[in-house]
Parts: C-alpha cells; sequence; structure tokens
C-alpha cells in the first residue's frame, strides 16, 4: 500500500473513532459505486452522516478542507442521494460533513469537523 493511501486510511479510523467518541454509529466504510466513494457513513442524534474525510501530515501545503472543491461538494451530494436510494429510507435528516485529520500519526492528531458542507 503506497504511504499515500495508509495516510487516508490512518485519517479515515481517526475519523471514524472520533464520531463513535460522540455517540455516533458507524453505518458503512468506504461505500463504492460506479460514480465514486463515501468515507464514512454514519448515524448519531437523529443524523446519517456523510462524511468526507481530508488527511494530512501538516498544514504546510493548505488545509485539507481546501480539498473540497464544488465539483466534490457536488458529487458528495450525488453519491449520498445513491447510497440512500439503495439503502432505503434513512429516517431523520441527512448532512454531509468534512472531517480534517491533521497529524494522523500522533498520539493526538487535530480532528476538525465541519457540518453541512454541501
Amino acid at each position: 500500500m503506497a504511504a499515500k493511501d495508509e495516510l487516508g486510511r490512518r485519517g479515515e479510523n481517526v475519523a471514524a473513532e472520533w464520531f463513535e467518541r460522540r455517540g455516533f454509529v458507524v453505518l458503512d466504510r468506504n461505500w463504492r459505486c460506479a460514480s465514486g466513494e463515501l468515507d464514512l457513513i454514519v448515524r448519531g442524534d437523529g443524523v446519517t452522516a456523510f462524511a468526507e474525510v481530508k488527511t494530512r501530515t501538516s498544514v504546510a501545503f493548505g488545509h485539507p478542507f481546501e480539498a473540497i472543491t464544488p465539483a466534490k461538494a457536488a458529487r458528495l451530494r450525488r453519491l449520498a442521494a445513491e447510497w440512500c436510494r439503495q439503502h432505503g429510507p434513512v429516517p431523520g435528516r441527512i448532512r454531509i460533513d468534512a472531517i480534517a485529520v491533521i497529524d494522523a500519526w500522533s498520539a493526538r492528531p487535530s480532528v476538525e469537523h465541519l457540518e453541512g458542507v454541501a
């Protein structure tokens, strides 16, 4: 596995644990369809959140959230709709979130969460 892939996998693990500590249940990870992939789908507090996880070793070359462009946000909306179609009615609200994980390999990685980005 390439170093970039390992870093991304580590960031997704950190993000999943972060959600679980806040009472969310991970419904799906790395869900794929012909249109792309959703990193995490979590449910908690009456919300199903589709989380895009962006991981960086530092912010030296920009913040992870900068990688979520309008085109990426549109793709996330389409992917979330497809996941909902395939998994039946989703109770409660749905939203698309972004998680930034910085310094994922440290003992205390930095995690930032934005709700409803798309």
